[in-house]
């Protein structure tokens, strides 16, 4: 696995035509606003909070598969009505961040003409989320686990993408930071970007985006010469 460095850009950057991101854990820090959110829904229900494993389960997970884990099958209706009631734009982005540099990405792959787009398990929030942080412009299309028969780790999400791009799959790269992230890149044959996640099998590892910026203009730089 490559390790981006800005002092020895890899040779396939000068390949990459699209870029798919995950949302949750690549585009924002919301780690901290998920377990918020399904520990109000648990609380509104009169469960304890949530167990680590259950909130690493729910940071890489569609809502419905979510709840049907967290919340037994004879409370699933009364659950449902407390997170109906739980306004998300109010009680939840607050604790929401957007990645270190991540702006800076954007436009630096923006004026190289790559295009980009999100493929995430959130079921109907992401579009508001990105709205929010004003980066909405930079993607498209925006694939959500709402729009899909099968969430990730199935490849549909990222055959849907390539399909509205018409591009191949050796020219995307696709940036995640779980196992879901891998394994629906590796069943699309999209060459697969680890962030932040080491133990995860990638072509690359980013450390940060602007790690992963300064490769991109190293290997312009490079080309160039």
């Amino acid at each position: 696995m490559y390790v981006c460095d800005t002092k020895s850009p890899p040779a396939f950057l000068e390949r990459v035509r699209g870029v798919i991101f995950d949302c949750d854990g690549v585009l924002v820090d919301s780690r901290d606003a998920n377990r918020m959110y399904y520990n109000l829904i648990r609380e509104g229900v009169g469960m304890l909070s949530l167990t680590p494993e259950e909130e690493d389960y729910v940071h890489m997970h569609s809502v419905k598969e979510c709840m049907a884990r967290i919340i037994p099958a004879d409370r699933l209706e009364e659950a449902l009505e407390v997170q109906r009631n739980l306004d998300y734009a109010e009680d939840i982005f607050p604790f929401i961040y957007l990645e270190d540099g991540l702006v800076e990405l954007l436009e630096a792959l923006a004026k190289r003409e790559v295009r980009m787009a999100v493929h995430t398990n959130r079921t109907n929030t992401v579009e508001i989320l990105l709205r929010h942080f004003e980066i909405d412009q930079y993607f498209a299309p925006v694939v959500s686990a709402g729009r899909l028969k099968r969430p990730k780790p199935d490849p549909e999400g990222v055959f849907t993408i390539l399909d509205a791009w018409k591009l191949p799959a050796e020219s995307v790269a696709y940036i995640g930071d779980s196992a879901l992230d891998e394994r629906s890149a590796r069943a699309a044959a999209v060459p697969f970007w680890s962030y932040k996640n080491p133990a995860l099998s990638a072509v690359m590892y980013i450390p940060d985006f602007d790690t992963l910026r300064g490769c991109l203009a190293g290997e312009s730089e490079t080309k160039d010469a």
